[in-house]
Formats: C-alpha cells, sequence, structure tokens
C-alpha cells in the first residue's frame, strides 16, 4: 500500500489502491463488493447487496441539493485480471503491484483494473465525502461486466429512482459516450477423439501481440495470437506428418489474445529440426506483415514432457478447418459513420479438453440482426463440422437518444471548463448502459472518464492527471443537476 500517496485527487487515488488490494477480476468479486458494503455500514449509508455480488448504495442529497432529481453513479466492480507469463502472482489470491511512471498507474507484470476500478474508486470517495454539493446520489455497481455484463443483467432494478445516469466506464478523457453496440459470447464446441502414438513432443508458441480490447481494438489489425496460430499449424501440416494434441490461447473472450500455443507430437528429432527450420521462415514472414501493428510478435517452439495423447487426424483437421475458417475480426462497418465498426467477432478463448476444443467468441453489433446472423453464422459453420454452439451474456445495444438534456448540459460544462467541445461518439465497445436504458424508462445517460492505454492487457496505464481533470469535471456535472 502507499504506492499511490502524494497523488490527487488524493481520496480518489486511495480508494483506487485499496481495491487494487482485493482480487477483483471476473467471477472472483465477493471480497471487493464486501468490501464497498463494509465502506456504506461505516458511513451509515443505506445499501444493498444481491446474491451476485452487485451494490446499490444510496447517499442523500447535500444542503440546497436535498430536492433534486436523484443521480446514479454506475460502475463495475470487476477487472480483465490477465499477466506476464514469468509474473508470480495469483490473481485469483493476491492484489497487484502498484507503481507510477511518467505521470501513468501501472500494476507490475499485470494488467491494472482501471477499466473499471477507477469507476468504483470515484464513486466511494463521493459517498465518503462531506463537503462536496451534490443530489441524492445512487451508486450502482454491478460484477462481472467483463465476461457478458452479468452481474447488470442479473440485477432487480425496481427501487431506482434515478432517471439520469453517469455511467464512469470509458477510458478517453474528453469523449462522451452516448450510445454502444450490444454482444453476446458464442462458444464453439468441436468434439475430438484421441488415439495412441509415439513420438516427440513440441511446444509450438504465438507470443508478442500487442492484444487489446476486442470492442475498442478490433479494427486495429492486430494479431490474434489464436488465429495466427491455426495458421502456423495448417501450414506445418502442409510440410510434415505431425500429430496435434492441443491448442491453448486467450482467457477473456472479450481481449484480443497476445500468444496461444500447441502442443505437437513428432516422428522423429530429425522432423523437430525441420519444424524449427520451418517455423523460422512462418515467423519471419509474420513478422514482416504485423510489424506496424505487433512489433514484438514471435513464433518459436521448445521441448515439453508433456504425455498427453494426440488427436486422430481426423479430429485435428476439424480443428484447423475451424481455426482457418470461422468468421473473425471486423465484419462491417458502419455506413453512415465510416470509420465505425458496425459488426465484428472475437476469438479471446481457444482451449482443448479431453473431448472438444472450444472457441469463445465475443459477437458485437449496433444493428441487432446483424448480430444474430453472425452468431447463426458461427452455428451453421460449426455444426458442419460435428460440433455446437452455446450463447450467453447477450445484452443489447445503447440507442442514441436525440433528446438528451445531460448531454447538452455535459457539453456545455466541458467547453466552460476546457474551452472546446468534447467529442461526443459512439462506441463499437459495450457498455452496460444499454440494459439500464432497455429496462428504465426515460433513463437519460452519458458514459465518460479518465484516459486509460492498453486496457486489458499488462500495459494497460492510467494518467493520473486525466483522473484529476476528470474528478473535477464529475463535480461539475453534479453541482449542475440542481
Amino acid at each position: 500500500m502507499n504506492a499511490l500517496k502524494g497523488l490527487e485527487p488524493a481520496p480518489v487515488f486511495e480508494h483506487f489502491e485499496a481495491i487494487c488490494a482485493i482480487p477483483h477480476g471476473s467471477g472472483n468479486t465477493k471480497a471487493v463488493s464486501g468490501h464497498c458494503v463494509d465502506i456504506a455500514r461505516r458511513l451509515g449509508l443505506e445499501y444493498r447487496q444481491d446474491g451476485h455480488n452487485n451494490v446499490i448504495i444510496r447517499k442523500p442529497g447535500t444542503k440546497g441539493y436535498e430536492n433534486a432529481a436523484p443521480v446514479m453513479l454506475q460502475g463495475h466492480l470487476d477487472m480483465v485480471a490477465v499477466k506476464e507469463p514469468d509474473c508470480d502472482l495469483d490473481l485469483e489470491r493476491d492484489g497487484l503491484r502498484l507503481g507510477v511512471k511518467d505521470g501513468r498507474v501501472f500494476a507490475a507484470g499485470t494488467s491494472l483494473g482501471g477499466d473499471d476500478g477507477i469507476a468504483v474508486a470515484y464513486a466511494l470517495a463521493l459517498l465518503e465525502s462531506e463537503d462536496i454539493p451534490h443530489p441524492p446520489l445512487e451508486v450502482v455497481l454491478t460484477v462481472d461486466e467483463e465476461i457478458g455484463m452479468l452481474g447488470a443483467a442479473a440485477l432487480d432494478m425496481s427501487d431506482l429512482k434515478s432517471r439520469v445516469m453517469l455511467n464512469l466506464d470509458s477510458e478517453e478523457e474528453g469523449h462522451l459516450l452516448v450510445s454502444c453496440a450490444g454482444g453476446l459470447r458464442a462458444n464453439c464446441r468441436v468434439p475430438v477423439q484421441r488415439e495412441q502414438a509415439e513420438g516427440q513432443h513440441l511446444l509450438v508458441e504465438v507470443s508478442g501481440g500487442l492484444g487489446g480490447h476486442s470492442g475498442v481494438e478490433i479494427d486495429k489489425g492486430r494479431a490474434n495470437a489464436s488465429l495466427l496460430l491455426g495458421r502456423v499449424l495448417y501450414e506445418l501440416r502442409k510440410r510434415f506428418p505431425l500429430r496435434l494434441v492441443r491448442v491453448t490461447g486467450g482467457d477473456k473472450d472479450n481481449a484480443i489474445p497476445g500468444s496461444a500455443e500447441a502442443e505437437l507430437v513428432l516422428e522423429s528429432a530429425a522432423e523437430r529440426t525441420a519444424v524449427t527450420e520451418a517455423l523460422r521462415s512462418i515467423e519471419k514472414t509474420c513478422q514482416q506483415e504485423y510489424s506496424l501493428t505487433d512489433p514484438g510478435l514471435r513464433i518459436g517452439c521448445r521441448e515439453t514432457d508433456s504425455r498427453l495423447l494426440p488427436l486422430t487426424q481426423e479430429s485435428a483437421r476439424r480443428v484447423l478447418t475451424a481455426l482457418m475458417n470461422l468468421p473473425a475480426g471486423v465484419q462491417r462497418m458502419n455506413p453512415s459513420m465510416p470509420d465505425m465498426v458496425q459488426t465484428s467477432l472475437n476469438l479471446g478463448i481457444l482451449k482443448t479438453e479431453e473431448r472438444e476444443v472450444t472457441l469463445s467468441y465475443s459477437v458485437r453489433s449496433s444493428v441487432e440482426s446483424e448480430k444474430r446472423a453472425l452468431t447463426d453464422k458461427l452455428i451453421c459453420l460449426t455444426e458442419q463440422l460435428g460440433g455446437s454452439v452455446d450463447t450467453s451474456g447477450d445484452y443489447p445495444g445503447w440507442a442514441y437518444r436525440e433528446d438528451s438534456p445531460l448531454r447538452e448540459k455535459m457539453v456545455e460544462i466541458f467547453e466552460r471548463m476546457y474551452g472546446h467541445r468534447p467529442l461526443v461518439e459512439s462506441m463499437h465497445a459495450g457498455v452496460e448502459c444499454g440494459l439500464f436504458v432497455s429496462r428504465l424508462p426515460g433513463l437519460d445517460c452519458v458514459s465518460f472518464g479518465p484516459d486509460m492505454e492498453n486496457i486489458h492487457t499488462t500495459g494497460e496505464r492510467l494518467s493520473v492527471e486525466s483522473v484529476r481533470r476528470t474528478w473535477d469535471y464529475l463535480l461539475a456535472v453534479l453541482r449542475a443537476l440542481r
């Protein structure tokens, strides 16, 4: 603790550091939810915690704001918890190792969880404040946003009074998000069989990809390591009689995987030498292709002492067919806004079990019919391989609201504070606003936040000065909502 001591605003960074000391990856939110409840109890505030670990905390308006309409502050408690291969932290049990460099907060060897820990820190600092003017507040902190907005989908919203919502789950200062895509998770399951085969086991590794958020960076042309692994394996299989044991890549469906690996069985040491040489050539080709987007890309191999049985040749063919042919990446750009992705999907998790290989996709679109059609394409192709597809975490898009008093007020305040207009935009990544808007009639909401870089990766950084400016802006907006 105290790695962030001296940073301003002090209450915000104190709460952020306390949150980072608690493991809170998606699916592991009980402790951080309890932490928020403990603060509500200490402050004597009304709260509700449900069985999913969602938390709602209410604070009355300050003097002069007692009768103002309530305002919802909304963010999520979970983070995408990823780490470098050589990091010794157990992200299910250990807190993060924070540091500050060049005006940015980072976590050594892991993702930082600024998405969306900073929203929680802002909210807790406001709840704890005694001298900040604000309307009545409903702080709504959901869970498992990063794996399909599961907490928001399960949340009982019947007692929420707010019809103005400030969502603090955006990563670019000066950008006001006013609509977003909907999405779902699709798990494509390809059945496999195994058989006995002798030989030398070899691990083929694709690593060093930049990765990133599958909504924000899907159009950046970055390498998806799992898809690239499929290409590498297909090329090797054209040249050598190798056997495939397993394929693995990524651990979050909404993160572009930067690394992936496959275990093979080779017939001889001579074949190992030939495969190694072939991989050098393939690596050189791929490094040239991705020199601008993924300058650290590497493809190599090493021996492994695994003795798992390889897949049958027919099973291996089905797996490689899936990796080479299932759709991935940007599918359609928005014809009205050429720079905006309209429909996409990301192969985020690739895993092999005894009897099946699963390819888990994050499917996104701002057009519901295109989202359904793309999901049907996955189902159709997977069924042709003898497999099946199950979906989860289906969430609606958030449509642009023509008449938004909140948006207009926030634009006016920003322009007055900073001398220029903010960028009002739509985003291909999903935020929870769509779920709230669909269930709270008349809800007017805007999403915003401080500058963050490389979220969902170990290169994640949070700008200290941007946190301060966004805090000042948040307080100015609350003051104006009398």
